[in-house]
């Protein structure tokens, strides 16, 4: 969340950056900035009631020091303060409601982007592109007809047994899934990412500190009943188990990793275009994260990008960086590289991992603060990123390594599932 005192010190920068968003609601920052504004003149209201207060109580306390029986003094400055202490909540009442707009309409400002990031409408940026193994067959086949006729994953089984957007993965496509997630845990933990075992409900407050609700809410899975939604990503329970948390200079950075399931609605998602694992309705994901200071944030956010770099290259798959452009930048993010690789029968790139700074927008939410060397009290700047997400990673394996007759296995991976090929 931005807050208003950062608004109204860079309101041109402000400015600038939602336009680069394509952001529709500029209107927003004025009448934050003028509600922000009656908040201040109405807390200085009370604060004035409240020293006339304090003043006759010091004036009651004067007179019965003294055993001055004056009484019809003393009932009329209590009348005074009785009827200050009224206005006083009658005023409060308001400031309340000012305080509720203003919450409300800076729930509505996403984050404002890097001054790498471009305006260009849906244009990213492709940073660079490494060539893997792709299968040397003159007609590969689609990861859900390999599927098919290894008996790996059964698309109509999920649908059967929930519906569509599910899957059921079996044999060995089971234990190719279970092992790359094993095997993501395992080069984020020898990379000092501290693993973490998380739920898969969150409640709304966890949501909002984040920044998925209000912004992602009809997205997510909702339980009415007892008030929980199912976890889009592991990014929100794990950032959430520092909310309401000051640490020290030296606690930072932070790395935390998780492996979790993830549920998405994913509205409107059909067709030949999300076949297979393409898009699900409920896939595995390892996340890593980072909290740190805002002036290593930019540094630990090239870090995380080396890191995923080099679990795809362990797999030997054909994959490229793209920075994504302002107007396809998720609400928190103030800067996010994605990571693609390429589907070889399917012959297009399939997004893996996106890698988000978020700066201090999260941590406002989360109430998330350090203090520096100084002793002074900063927020903290927050980092997520995929390491990674499985279902196309899967799918781009299959294609990728596909012969007439057998699917092999990268290098890396046959320690964790102990066969060589399918």
């Amino acid at each position: 969340m931005l807050k208003p005192y950062f608004i109204r010190k860079n309101k041109e920068k402000v400015l600038l950056g939602l336009e680069k968003r394509d952001f529709k609601k500029s209107h927003l920052i004025n009448e934050i900035l003028i509600l922000d504004e009656k908040k201040k003149i109405t807390q200085n209201i009370i604060n004035k009631i409240l020293e006339k207060e304090n003043l006759i109580s010091r004036e009651i306390g004067k007179i019965l020091s003294f055993n001055n029986n004056n009484d019809h003094q003393i009932k009329s400055l209590k009348d005074k303060s009785s009827f200050l202490k009224k206005e006083r909540k009658n005023i409060n009442i308001k400031l309340e409601k000012i305080c509720q707009i203003l919450e409300k309409k800076l729930n509505q400002v996403p984050n404002i982007p890097d001054e790498k990031v471009k305006k260009d409408f849906k244009k990213n940026d492709i940073l660079f592109q490494e060539e893997g193994i792709c299968s040397s067959i003159m007609n590969p086949l689609p990861h859900w007809e390999l599927s098919k006729k290894f008996n790996l994953i059964d698309s109509n089984l999920g649908t059967k047994i929930c519906g569509s957007g599910f899957t059921v993965y079996m044999g060995k496509g089971a234990k190719l899934q279970r092992s790359l997630i094993q095997y993501f845990l395992d080069r984020n933990i020898q990379a000092s990412y501290k693993e973490y075992s998380l739920p898969y409900l969150i409640n709304e407050k966890s949501g909002f500190s984040t920044g998925q609700i209000p912004d992602k809410e009809n997205q997510m899975y909702f339980i009415e009943k007892d008030n929980f939604y199912l976890i889009p990503t592991g990014e929100i329970p794990i950032m959430n188990c520092y909310r309401d948390t000051m640490l020290t200079y030296s606690d930072l950075p932070i790395k935390g990793t998780t492996y979790t399931s993830c549920f998405r609605r994913e509205a409107g998602s059909y067709g030949a275009k999300v076949r297979g694992l393409n898009r699900l309705h409920q896939f595995e994901k390892v996340e890593i994260i980072q909290i740190t200071t805002p002036d290593t944030s930019s540094y630990f956010l090239e870090e995380m990008i080396s890191h995923v770099r080099n679990i795809l290259r362990s797999l030997n798959l054909p994959f490229r960086l793209i920075r994504l452009s302002a107007t396809d930048l998720g609400f928190s993010s103030s800067i996010t590289y994605d990571f693609e690789v390429y589907s070889m029968a399917q012959k297009k790139w399939l997004e893996v991992s996106s890698i988000s700074n978020c700066t201090d927008f999260q941590s406002n939410r989360l109430r998330l603060k350090y203090k520096t060397i100084t002793g002074n009290t900063e927020f903290c700047h927050t980092l997520n990123g995929s390491a990674l997400a499985l279902p196309r990673i899967m799918a781009a394996l299959l294609e990728n390594n596909q012969t007439e007759n057998k699917i092999n296995i990268p290098k890396a991976l046959i320690p964790y599932t102990e066969f060589d090929h399918i």
